[in-house]
């Protein structure tokens, strides 16, 4: 009875959040989308259905296959995103805005105001979602997160031992995340809160399959709403990895003819992200999707005085999206995507 309470309350959350003009905006969005198919680019007059903003852009752990975790960044480099900026961000796109990811990068608890961008994102109407390692969740963090509005929050978690959490999350411990997990269940009950809905993810990885069954009995354990297992991207695929699992069903990747790794998914050379979102980085920058960890493919920037669908609408984000219908390969970052 409880857990179909929560539902129904998370299910009346998001109706609250539509209105008439996201609706329309989603199914011209849709539509211009499909269009362009046919080499009809135009989104004038649209705006994205969601964006990815980066809080921070570092991160406290080490992960071999995250570009901050082999900390290309250097120290001068860190950066954690402008409270007044994302404000200005959020004002402009709350009339047709559905969601907030409040990550890209970087370790989004590293922002000591994360609950403040959430809660002007929710209190503006836009369903919001954050991604952590889960190491800076304490009890009063936890508390701030519950009553900041957050509608969902995924926490990895790829391992249920030290020694296999700690084979990816390196400089991780595995008892802090399971400690936050379970300071966020706590207060969402003593807060009668449906959200936000946790979610354990798992990346699935050599070093840890074997833990597949036990990490759906650990979540059902803490009392988390979802368990999700994800397969990894890797960046040196081609010769294989001690990382790429061996369940064929949770790798990213195959073994062609030539006994070389390759993308499983077939790519078209279309994207609905681009049609649909986009990202910003710490410094501004309005990004093309997620894959563009390197920032190179930026269409402008708002920390300059440009305005986000300024940006978005400008030439060279129209001439990116034309080069993308006629070979979406030729770009590094769409080479390892599997959207």
């Amino acid at each position: 009875m409880f857990y179909s309470t929560i539902k129904v309350k998370r299910f009346l959350n998001l109706i609250d959040y539509l209105s008439s003009d996201k609706i329309i905006n989603w199914v011209k969005l849709q539509i211009s989308y499909r269009l362009s198919v046919f080499g009809w680019l135009r989104i004038k007059n649209l705006s994205p259905a969601f964006i990815s903003v980066e809080a921070s852009n570092y991160c406290n752990l080490r992960c071999p296959e995250c570009p901050v975790g082999i900390q290309k960044k250097q120290k001068s480099d860190k950066a954690t995103l402008d409270i007044h900026l994302y404000k200005k961000l959020v004002d402009e796109l709350k009339p047709t805005l559905q969601h907030i990811i409040l990550y890209f990068q970087g370790e989004p608890f590293l922002h000591h105001q994360l609950h403040e961008l959430i809660s002007y994102a929710h209190k503006a109407g836009i369903y919001t979602s954050t991604s952590t390692n889960g190491q800076f969740i304490n009890e009063e963090t936890a508390k701030k997160i519950v009553l900041s509005g957050l509608d969902k929050l995924i926490i990895s978690l790829d391992g249920i031992t030290q020694e296999a959490y700690q084979s990816y999350r390196i400089g991780g411990d595995l008892q802090k995340t399971l400690q936050g997990i379970e300071e966020l269940v706590k207060w969402k009950k003593l807060l009668k809160s449906a959200t936000p809905l946790v979610e354990i993810q798992f990346l699935v990885l050599k070093t840890n399959e074997h833990q597949i069954k036990e990490v759906k009995q650990l979540g059902k354990k803490l009392g988390v709403d979802k368990v999700r297992l994800k397969s990894a991207q890797l960046y040196d695929f081609e010769n294989g990895s001690a990382l790429l699992t061996s369940i064929n069903k949770y790798s990213r990747y195959k073994k062609n003819k030539s006994g070389k790794y390759e993308i499983k998914n077939h790519q078209s050379n279309r994207c609905w992200r681009l049609w649909s979102g986009a990202v910003v980085n710490t410094k501004g920058d309005i990004l093309p999707c997620c894959f563009d960890k390197e920032s190179e493919y930026s269409f402008g920037n708002i920390s300059i005085g440009e305005s986000f669908l300024s940006c978005w609408h400008n030439e060279k984000a129209s001439d990116f999206r034309g080069k993308i219908l006629q070979n979406r390969k030729q770009f590094e970052i769409c080479r390892n995507c599997t959207t």
